[in-house]
């Protein structure tokens, strides 16, 4: 597979520059060692299981950094936490940035013991699936995102957008964002996903969740892809594969810790009483809930009801993904009031709240904008900046007074 650019490259570039030691998380085969190899091609590196321990690493961690002088990038630290505490010792003796690269899959290990042993030592960055800048090797910046947060109302005039991908949105949508698929044909898609699965719920779903019955997970994974893109009720999801509530809120945990599952809050604002409380979810990666779900094929996936939400999945993801790359992100919601009212994804950034609608269509209308327009009523002009529409065609419009459209492709 031939590199891509990644938007993370200048956070990364900046961090190692500052931090002493720099941690960049996320699941497992987003590319998190393709990135640092070619961020850092000279740097030394080891890839730690949590089984093997090759260089001795648990047993006497002290001399495997005096046998590895850094700068060194070192690959699923959270198989080895006892170098962690001999990282803190060395960074502490030595002056200089950039010491120890590391990367890490399971977030709820990682970040425990990061934050035990390297506080105020380590700069931490998310690293995620593929966008479609990032596949066609066109990142840009300043991005869509921060045009946008800038000047909600005029950003449109000054987006690009790239051609839309050979296929069509289903085929994109189906095929994922994992940078290990980007050249593989359509017809090893299948077995990579499930090879994917299994080695997620045999290994890592055992250390993180130390979760016995595998079978009821498995069912429990398929369930939450289905569920991507709608609010969760952790009470009816354990009834639906015959589990207690906190069994099930704690194996969504483990999806978020794992890197696979996206939590939005519900927004409240000043009216708490009229606001859903429940979060809205998301797997990460559209090509996993289409092999989940048995949807076999792109074509398959343009005529499935579930299009919509997995459309919807992947640009909660991508927004994410783009905000991570800002100086300062703004937070993410989702608003649903009693009354009806919905907006897909609110950010807040410095008081002000930006209102983000997606549809899977290549058309819209005013008719389209009725949730942006009841989340305005509801807070005020003065607070609420101009809406976005995201959708599947490829003109960057205006499309009322309180919106405008924005194609998936945008750059």
């Amino acid at each position: 597979m031939n590199y891509r650019t990644r938007h993370m490259e200048p956070k990364l570039e900046s961090y190692s520059g500052f931090f002493k030691t720099v941690l960049v998380v996320g699941a497992r085969q987003v590319g998190k060692s393709s990135l640092l190899a070619h961020q850092f091609p000279e740097m030394k590196g080891f890839v730690f299981d949590a089984v093997q321990d090759v260089h001795g690493v648990r047993r006497d961690p002290d001399l495997f950094l005096d046998n590895f002088p850094p700068p060194l990038i070192l690959d699923e630290i959270q198989h080895v936490p006892e170098l962690l505490s001999a990282i803190k010792r060395r960074v502490d003796r030595h002056t200089g940035s950039g010491q120890y690269i590391m990367t890490g899959s399971q977030n709820l290990s990682v970040l425990r013991q990061v934050s035990e042993s390297l506080a105020g030592r380590v700069g931490i960055l998310h690293l995620d699936g593929m966008t479609p800048a990032e596949m066609a090797g066109n990142v840009q910046k300043p991005g869509w995102l921060e045009k946008y947060l800038e000047a909600p109302a005029e950003c449109w005039g000054d987006v690009e957008c790239l051609d839309g991908p050979t296929g069509g949105t289903a085929h994109f949508l189906w095929r994922g964002t994992l940078p290990g698929l980007l050249d593989a044909d359509n017809a090893i898609i299948p077995g990579y996903m499930h090879s994917y699965v299994e080695t997620y719920v045999a290994r890592d779903v055992r250390v993180i969740g130390n979760i016995g019955d595998l079978s009821d997970f498995g069912r429990f994974l398929r369930l939450s892809a289905a569920l991507s893109g709608r609010e969760i009720n952790t009470a009816q999801l354990g009834r639906d594969i015959g589990v207690n509530p906190k069994t099930a809120r704690n194996w969504l945990n483990t999806l978020i810790h794992s890197y696979q599952w996206l939590e939005l809050p519900a927004y409240h604002g000043d009216t708490i009483k009229r606001i859903s409380r429940k979060p809205k979810g998301y797997l990460r990666d559209t090509g996993l809930i289409c092999h989940l779900m048995g949807i076999s094929t792109p074509e398959a996936l343009s005529a499935h009801p579930a299009l919509g939400s997995i459309f919807e999945s992947w640009a909660a993801c991508w927004i994410v993904r783009l905000s991570e790359q800002l100086p300062s992100p703004p937070i993410l919601y989702h608003w649903r009031s009693d009354g009806g009212g919905e907006v897909d994804i609110v950010l807040e950034r410095d008081g002000y709240l930006y209102p983000i609608e997606v549809k899977c269509a290549t058309t819209l209308t005013r008719h389209d904008t009725r949730g942006i327009r009841a989340f305005r009523n509801t807070y005020g002009s003065d607070r609420v900046k101009t809406g976005i529409v995201i959708y599947a065609g490829q003109e960057p419009r205006p499309i009322s007074d309180i919106a405008i459209a924005l194609p998936w492709t945008a750059l």
